[in-house]
């Protein structure tokens, strides 16, 4: 299958190294994967911010770049969901195409490859954030307050980690506060939040918080640096991709 790389902006410019690790990924389960030098913001940032309708140029130019593969994938939920929710294009069939069809990493490894082993490696005692975007937009998990069977794609793929030890906050999908530009005009609760997420990741003396969006972590990795916190931030696909040995992946 073709798939084609997305590269949310502030993962190019601040954090490559995960764009790295999902193309790597990919790639070991078999797909070709394009990545469209052409691609820019996805348009989120303006809509977000009550100016959707300046995000024209951002949707005709992601139509433009990804029109043509069989999948699109990138490493960031909230892009992901912002384009499924929001993407408009004169040509609709093109544009329904693309919606339906652009995935969150976890979410493609478990439902359309299907993943059920990993080569990786990563002894380390690990606690996972889960985004609020995945959780209730993506359905990458099920939600706390529900009563329904649970599920978390991204736990079950970092189950298949070899040496990772798992933990999880007392309150499990707790918004870390960062929601886009809230965290810019709303700067106190959003660093309160954070700093209530942090302390019970810590409570379980990890070494490391994961999870599927790189700008959740990023918010948790300046206030975790500010404070002098030993803890890390790593995005799941590194963790993922932490053994390159080359493998042959088994498709049900």
């Amino acid at each position: 299958m073709k798939v084609g790389l997305f590269v949310p902006c502030y993962i190019d410019q601040f954090y490559p190294s995960v764009a790295i690790a999902t193309l790597q990924l990919l790639e070991k389960f078999g797909c070709e994967v394009v990545f469209p030098l052409g691609q820019t913001c996805c348009g989120q940032p303006m809509a977000n911010s009550g100016f959707a309708n300046l995000a024209t140029g951002c949707d005709n130019n992601f139509v433009k770049n990804f029109v043509g593969v069989d999948f699109i994938v990138s490493p960031s939920g909230s892009c992901v969901l912002h384009v499924k929710e929001h993407l408009k294009h004169p040509d609709k069939e093109k544009a329904q195409f693309i919606r339906e069809h652009i995935y969150e990493l976890t979410e493609f490894l478990i439902d359309v490859l299907q993943v059920e082993t990993l080569p990786a490696t990563f002894p380390h005692k690990v606690g996972l954030h889960v985004s609020c975007h995945g959780q209730r937009g993506l359905n990458l998990s099920s939600m706390s307050e529900l009563v329904a069977p649970e599920f978390s794609k991204p736990e079950k793929l970092l189950s298949m980690v070899a040496g990772l030890e798992l933990t999880k906050p007392k309150r499990v999908d707790e918004c870390c506060g960062f929601g886009g530009t809230f965290c810019v005009f709303e700067e106190a609760v959003s660093v309160k939040m954070g700093k209530d997420r942090i302390i019970e990741h810590e409570a379980n003396e990890i070494e490391y918080i994961t999870g599927a969006d790189t700008s959740c972590l990023m918010h948790l990795e300046g206030i975790l640096k500010r404070k002098g916190s030993m803890v890390q931030t790593i995005h799941i696909a590194e963790i993922l991709n932490s053994d390159l040995v080359p493998f042959k992946a088994e498709r049900s």
